[in-house]
Parts: structure tokens; sequence; C-alpha cells
């Protein structure tokens, strides 16, 4: 069954979200358990999961990809407008993440 509009908005924030937190928090303990500064870590980590944070969110390249291709060809602009807006929500929740991080290890993040 299609999930709704919004559901999905608020799911990919959310999930975009706990993927750059989880993984960076999880990622500092191999950190400390290696002997790296984990504070330092969890900042370079949640840069490098960025990318990974959205296509998760989304739910893979292949929908998304195809949902483009629906709007562009079959002239359906709404389902490339809906692709648009879950990528730019997950692209908050990133951002979301990120800024609270920066704020918990008082580090800079890119």
């Amino acid at each position: 069954m299609e999930e709704r509009f919004f559901e999905t908005f608020i799911h990919c924030y959310f999930i975009a979200f706990g993927v750059v937190i989880g993984g960076s928090i999880i990622g500092s303990i191999g950190a400390f358990i290696t002997g790296n500064p984990p504070l330092t870590e969890i900042g370079r980590i949640a840069i490098q999961l960025r990318i990974w944070a959205i296509v998760a969110a989304i739910g893979g390249t292949f929908d998304a990809i195809a949902n483009f291709e629906r709007g562009i060809y079959n002239g359906s602009t709404l389902d490339l407008f809906k692709q648009a807006l879950f990528i730019l929500s997950a692209m908050g929740g990133v951002k979301t993440a990120i800024l609270l991080l920066s704020w918990l290890t008082q580090e800079e993040i890119s």
C-alpha cells in the first residue's frame, strides 16, 4: 500500500536524521576503542554519512531515478515534485543532525 505524502515526508526526515546521529555515535565508540579522539571522529563520520543518509531515507537510488523518469517522460510533474521534496526533507534531517552533533561536541563540522 502506498504511504501518504506527509507520512513519507516526515519519515524521510527522521530516517536521515537517525542514520547520521546513530552512525556517528556508534562509529565514535569504535574510535574510542582504537585510541582516536571520539568527539573529533563524530564530526568526521557525520560528514562521511551525509549522502548515505539521504539515500537510505529516500529508499535507495533506483526508486528516486524511476520517479524522476516517470515525471520527465510521462509528464507526471507531481511525482517529480514529490520526489524532490522527499530529497529536500532528507537533506533537512541530515543538516539538523550535523548541527546537533556540532552543538554537542563543540567542534566545527562543515
